[in-house]
């Protein structure tokens, strides 16, 4: 009986799903013929018709994505309520559609008419009788799972299935985060449909699903207020590449591609590194006093520079000596930032130099004639562009690598500990993830160079009669692409600002990172994820800080999650035991399954290799998705070579040449600090007393790997 009234029920989904999917093919023939009608306004032969054909393009083109989006899983949802409330069936989707006669057919789940499907429960069930998942393949229905939540309604309504949540966090996890708009809970949805103004926090321990709560209220706020926040943009700031990678498909599987997803060491424009310092470099990197070496570094005269300049004009020796020189620079430092002063540079040192000519013949030429002299002279060009040259921040980072030159300006900000360690971290050549705040702290001190087909610095140079266009002329010859190590940036300062910040992992933020990303959301709305249990920061009160003055001003609104979705009772039981038995002040919160399954502990006895390879076997042969094996940063190189060879193996290390090739398989070898934000079937921890050992925050990060599995967790001791 009860596989007849399952196959009756399947049947009638799967025949309103057809009909959607029929609908949906209509749409997208209708976008499709309105991108034709827009490029054919491109012929009328008018500025009109232009205007007219890229709006209608670029809507066409938004809304065909859209639609190809929404294949997958395109139909999840149905809820019936009290025939005095609707006597027809809501189903809700991914977007939202509506018949030929214009009336809704299906509803968009960020709608307000949807959001009693996730905030209606038994005990508040909001006019809700039934509440129905569909669960799809492709345009077929393989399933429904339903929740009653209105026992006392007289009704007829069949209830099948196991209920949707718990046949969601049974199936296994490939290398992708997935959307959960068919299961979000109701805890969940009040933070995702938070008041868009001022800073949304969503705190809570692992698996509360705090990652995928906060970019489901990225895909709700642009469906809320699209305009706003698709033409100012929406940054998505993630701890690693790895991380990136792994939650890179949700948006686009909700139909929104409007949104920056960028690792720590990719916000700033044009630079990437994905190389982490060693854990003593970093805590000073990342140290709120390094705002104030990079302050003093942009102030240094440029290592290499002219510091005199002499020339014989008509009776008079003039000569630019240091002493003038210095005062020179600190009264254009007083006006702004270094390279914002190009333009005057000409006209200021002229004016120096024209205070020293005395001679009769001299005066009776006049400054105008004594300008013009000077400005077609290729000396005194060459030495003011030597003198005060067009500096890139990464060029300005790169004299700290001079020990003399560190220990001048870090006198009193870094110890001399401190400055050999930063040293030979410089030395190393390329930058850290450490270094883009760094970078970024320079390149605000510095200002970007004026640009002359830019309105606002024309007016400058308008303003100062031709300076900025003689030096300009000769930083273009000098300076120029190939010619030297200056080179005009492609994103500048006015360009970093968004609309919406959306931080993942905040407690891992270090004050210049929080100072990096909060130069970009000084008009924005934000939404801030963390878990200080999960730390990697050694001083939490100085990343408060440096994180109260990146939204300073803003409202708060907190949201804390407090059920566990992620991980067995068992697995974290025995996270939570560790936890608290050394002394980390954790946020618990519930699991809410059980498998039966306790975590395994094993030595690693003479061959660890061998032990490693036969606890992978075992584990990754009990489940059916993803696998990671979490080692010690030193061993990882070891560990990778051990299993090089086996089948189901994916070196997915930030620095892989090509990690998406390798996105399908289930094994993978990552550091604890890797895992930040993962989550894997099964977990393979191989010596975890060295990763605790790593840094002065290892016991948080070997508590986040204990935190990543769904079913399975092995842990290998070496003692």
């Amino acid at each position: 009986m009860a596989d007849e009234v399952l196959t009756a029920e399947l049947a009638a989904e799967q025949a309103f799903v057809d009909r959607v999917y029929v609908q949906l093919e209509k749409s997208a023939r209708n976008a499709q013929a309105l991108a034709r009608e827009g490029h054919g306004r491109g012929a009328l032969g008018h500025e009109g018709g232009l205007v007219e054909r890229d709006a209608m393009v670029f809507q066409a083109a938004r809304r065909i994505a859209q639609l190809d989006a929404a294949h997958e899983g395109l139909v999840f949802g149905r809820l019936d309520l009290q025939e005095r409330v609707d006597p027809e069936p809501r189903y809700i989707g991914r977007i939202g559609l509506r018949d030929d006669n214009r009336d809704s057919l299906l509803i968009d789940w960020r709608a307000p008419a949807a959001a009693v499907f996730y905030q209606a429960t038994a005990a508040e069930p909001h006019d809700v009788i039934r509440r129905r998942v569909l669960r799809c393949s492709g345009p077929k229905v393989v399933g429904v799972e339903d929740e009653l939540l209105d026992a006392e309604a007289e009704t007829d309504l069949p209830i099948v299935g196991e209920g949707a949540l718990m046949a969601q966090l049974s199936r296994a996890r490939d290398r992708s985060m997935h959307s959960i708009v068919a299961t979000i809970q109701a805890e969940q949805d009040r933070a995702i449909r938070a008041p868009a103004k001022g800073v949304v926090a969503i705190s809570g321990g692992p698996g509360t699903g705090k990652t995928v709560v906060a970019l489901h209220r990225a895909a709700y706020l642009l469906y809320t207020d699209r305009r706003r926040y698709e033409t100012g943009g929406v940054l998505v700031v993630g701890p690693s590449g790895v991380f990136m990678r792994y939650i890179e498909r949700v948006l686009p599987s909700l139909g929104e591609t409007a949104v920056a997803l960028r690792s720590l060491g990719e916000v700033v424009g044009g630079l990437r590194a994905t190389r982490h310092d060693a854990p003593a470099v970093a805590a000073v990197k990342g140290s709120a006093r390094m705002a104030e070496l990079m302050r003093r570094t942009a102030r240094q005269q440029a290592p290499g520079s002219p510091k005199e300049f002499r020339v014989f004009w008509r009776d008079d020796v003039i000569h630019l000596d240091r002493g003038s020189l210095g005062r020179l620079r600190r009264q254009l430092m007083g006006q702004g930032r270094r390279n914002r002063q190009l333009p005057r540079i000409a006209s200021s040192l002229l004016d120096v130099m024209w205070r020293q000519v005395r001679g009769e013949r001299g005066r009776e030429r006049g400054r105008e004639a004594f300008d013009d002299d000077m400005l077609s002279s290729p000396a005194f060009v060459d030495f003011a562009m030597s003198w005060w040259p067009p500096l890139g921040a990464s060029e300005v980072l790169a004299w700290l690598r001079d020990p003399e030159f560190l220990a001048r300006v870090g006198e009193g900000v870094v110890t001399p500990d401190e400055q050999r360690l930063l040293v030979k971290s410089w030395q190393a050549g390329d930058l850290s993830v450490d270094d883009i705040p760094l970078v970024d702290e320079l390149r605000y001190a510095l200002g970007d160079v004026p640009d002359r087909t830019r309105e606002e610095d024309h007016e400058l140079d308008d303003f100062l009669g031709g300076d900025l266009q003689e030096l300009s002329t000769a930083a273009d010859r000098e300076f120029g692409p190939g010619a030297g190590p200056w080179q005009p940036p492609t994103h500048r300062i006015q360009d970093d600002g968004y609309a919406h910040i959306l931080v993942d992992e905040a407690q891992d933020l270090t004050p210049m990172q929080w100072r990096m990303v909060g130069r970009r959301g000084r008009s924005a709305t934000w939404t801030i994820v963390g878990d200080a249990a999960q730390s990697s920061w050694p001083e939490p009160t100085e990343s408060a800080a440096a994180r109260a003055a990146a939204v300073e001003g803003k409202e708060l609104h907190e949201f804390h999650l407090s059920t566990n979705y992620r991980n067995s009772a068992e697995i974290y039981e025995y996270a939570a035991a560790y936890a608290e038995r050394v002394g980390l002040d954790a946020d618990l919160p519930t699991a809410v399954r059980s498998t039966g399954v306790s975590p395994q502990e094993v030595p690693a006895g003479p061959d660890l290799a061998a032990t490693v390879r036969s606890s992978l076997a075992e584990v990754s042969g009990q489940v059916g998705g993803t696998v990671g094996v979490v080692v010690p940063l030193a061993r990882r190189p070891e560990v990778s070579r051990w299993l090089a060879s086996w089948p189901e193996y994916a070196d997915d290390a930030p620095h892989a040449s090509n990690p998406a090739a390798a996105g399908d398989d289930r094994i993978v070898v990552l550091t604890g600090i890797d895992t930040k934000g993962l989550e894997f079937d099964g977990i393979v921890v191989v010596d975890p007393d060295a990763i605790e050992a790593e840094s002065p925050t290892g016991r948080a990060t070997l508590y986040v790997v204990l935190t990543r599995a769904t079913q399975l967790i092995c842990v290998i001791r070496r003692h």
